[in-house]
């Protein structure tokens, strides 16, 4: 892909803590993918839903994500067995009308009824030229980048959201009430894939901080609070105090508007009322995501739309160095570099 067209590099050139490596020591795409859905399997998820979150980690491994990627699979097998997932969940709609519809998780893992939400919205947004989807009684949504992409592939522009447990304070607050509340939109281009912008409204995600954690590393400055309320560096600390917002109080206005729209709209619990991802035991989370799909024919018309996102990215190319959202969301690689003792864990799992 030239670099008018996304400006994409090669993927065994890219870094990701260390999903692209050489080749050489990278295991097989559908080696990584079958492994994962086994583990799944065997931990009690249906094999739709076994089968849609194997695919979703490995995307999110391939797009940079590893904090959504294959790193789930043993937590995501520790909710299943423990009751904190029902493996036996089937999504479906409880609420509709032409433009919108409300669908039920049943408490499962996401995907299934992400996918269900995909569906809905583009068949919705192209008969009605908008669509709105709510999920509720959902899970951890991984990578909210991956299903506004597919969308974008199809000529819609899509808006997701999720809420998520509890860890950034409202505006002027110090206790933890909103999750970090990812955001992503996605927008087709002509010719080349779309722009991809996906982001959580915390300075970092909080895996990350969960990885300093593991790896006992500190973290900068202005990532966190501990639980008095103070700035830390100890990656522990923040773990047990609070994350603290992207942009300051815009950014936590912003995760208190996406905490509203994913739960005031679909009946799922608020942050405050989910236990968090990172411990084993706890509640069911019956987080909300949301879908917003537009049929840009709709509006001012698919060729104009095309036209005037096209001015936007050559102006944006005209600076040297400028990388275009999402040039990363495309067809899989043929091999991913995990860390062996996550390889080894999610093969344990498979037996």
């Amino acid at each position: 892909m030239g670099r008018k067209a996304g400006g994409a590099k090669p993927w065994s050139k890219r870094r990701n803590h260390g999903s692209f490596r050489a080749m050489t020591d990278a295991t097989p795409t559908e080696t990584l993918r079958a492994l994962a859905e086994t583990a799944l399997a065997r931990a009690g998820a249906n094999p739709r839903m076994a089968a849609l979150t194997a695919e979703a980690l490995v995307a999110g491994e391939a797009i940079g994500q590893p904090g959504h990627g294959l790193s789930r699979v043993p937590q995501y097998a520790a909710f299943l067995r423990n009751g904190r997932a029902d493996g036996a969940a089937e999504p479906k709609v409880i609420a509709q009308r032409p433009g919108t519809a409300l669908i039920d998780a049943g408490h499962g893992l996401a995907y299934p009824a992400l996918a269900m939400a995909e569906a809905e919205g583009a068949a919705r947004a192209r008969a009605n030229g908008v669509a709105f989807i709510g999920i509720t009684n959902s899970h951890h949504a991984g990578a909210m980048g991956l299903p506004v992409a597919r969308l974008a592939r199809q000529g819609l522009v899509a808006m997701a959201f999720t809420n998520s447990p509890f860890a950034m304070p409202v505006p002027g607050g110090r206790r933890p009430l909103l999750g970090t509340n990812p955001v992503a939109a996605a927008f087709p281009r002509r010719d080349a894939a779309p722009l991809v912008i996906d982001l959580a409204l915390s300075q970092v995600a909080r895996a990350k901080i969960a990885g300093a954690a593991q790896r006992g590393e500190a973290i900068p400055e202005g990532w966190a609070l501990d639980a008095e309320g103070r700035p830390t560096t100890d990656p522990k600390a923040a773990m047990g105090g609070a994350m603290l917002a992207l942009g300051g109080p815009k950014g936590a206005a912003l995760a208190l508007a996406v905490e509203l729209l994913c739960v005031a709209l679909t009946g799922a619990a608020f942050g405050f009322e989910a236990d968090g991802f990172f411990q084993d035991e706890g509640n069911r989370p019956a987080l909300g995501q949301a879908l917003l799909v537009i049929d840009p024919g709709a509006l001012a018309g698919e060729a104009g739309y095309l036209t005037r996102v096209e001015t936007l990215v050559a102006a944006m190319l005209e600076d040297e160095g400028v990388r275009l959202p999402g040039a990363r969301h495309g067809a899989l690689p043929a091999g991913l570099s995990i860390p062996p003792a996550l390889l080894e864990k999610i093969r344990a799992l498979t037996v």
